[in-house]
């Protein structure tokens, strides 16, 4: 197979894949800033740089780095019109639409019957002030997009509170809070292939996020039955066939379904668990062709 990444050509994962690929597939890094497309009478083409992504079997989507509304949009259209020529776009388009949007993700979740924090999303921080009293005045502020613990805070003071619902109003966020779970110091990400889930436990022993970026530690998971079926009620409540799914077990006793990542990493996952993670995207891909 012609195996296109979009991602940094000096990524461990491509290096990853390239090793479990061998000499069985073709793994080419493309990247986003290079997406071009030209659309004539008789035909349209899709290339970045100089590689024709409507001529690949796979288009593996490793990043998804920010831009303007035109570059996003027109991002996501590039590669809805690859999936439309007959390339198997991993995750679809519309998935990743969905898993980068917390608030569309959560409501998607919500709907598929998983237990989400309660949330709110408002663009006032008068809104925001009138929710953070109704969800216990300790609440998780978290970027509307965005990943790896990036930009998300804790804020139990009313004053901290207003300032920062003001600063996030007037630079016309949306303010995305979620009622603090009390949790233990640690949650579960299970990673969706297909039919299969692999877990890993993410603690940290200083810090309530428990991001591996942010210094938290992986340990192995065995993943239940019953994980195994949240796992993948979250991934397909996203349309997402390859997930990092992050469920928190509350100190209630409850299990809440937190995000679904859709362009999840396996780094961490695979030391411990002692997998070859990435032999098991490449058998995939092999084993379920488009």
């Amino acid at each position: 197979m012609q195996i296109a990444v979009l991602g940094s050509a000096t990524s461990w994962y491509i290096a990853d894949l390239r090793r479990a690929a061998g000499d069985r597939h073709t793994i080419t890094p493309v990247t986003y800033r290079q997406l071009c497309s030209q659309v004539a009478q008789s035909h349209v083409t899709l290339r970045s740089d100089e590689v024709d992504l409507l001529a690949c079997d796979v288009l593996l989507i490793r990043s998804m780095p920010p831009g303007s509304l035109e570059q996003v949009i027109f991002r996501m259209n590039a590669l809805a019109t690859a999936e439309a020529a007959g390339v198997r776009v991993v995750n679809s388009p519309r998935s990743i639409e969905i898993a980068v949007d917390k608030y569309l993700t959560t409501v998607r979740l919500q709907e598929a019957g998983l237990l989400v924090p309660t949330t709110v999303a408002c663009q006032t921080a008068e809104q925001a002030m009138q929710h953070f009293e109704s969800l216990g005045s300790e609440v998780v502020v978290k970027p509307l997009f965005g990943g790896e613990g990036r930009g998300i805070t804790r804020v139990a003071d009313e004053a901290i509170a207003l300032r920062t619902f003001k600063a996030l109003e007037q630079i016309g966020a949306v303010i995305y809070l979620q009622q603090f779970i009390e949790h233990e110091g640690y949650d579960l990400r299970l990673f969706v292939l297909g039919k299969k889930v692999l877990g890993m436990r993410r603690r940290h022993p200083s810090d309530w996020r428990t991001n591996i970026s942010r210094g938290a530690i992986a340990e192995p998971l065995e993943v239940t039955e019953q994980l195994a079926n949240l796992a993948h009620q979250a991934a397909a409540a996203v349309g997402t066939s390859l997930a990092g799914v992050d469920l928190l077990p509350g100190k209630d006793g409850q299990l809440y379904a937190l995000e679904v990542n859709a362009v999840p990493g396996w780094r961490a996952l695979a030391k411990a668990t002692n997998t070859d993670v990435a032999s098991k995207v490449i058998q995939w891909l092999e084993e379920t062709p488009t």
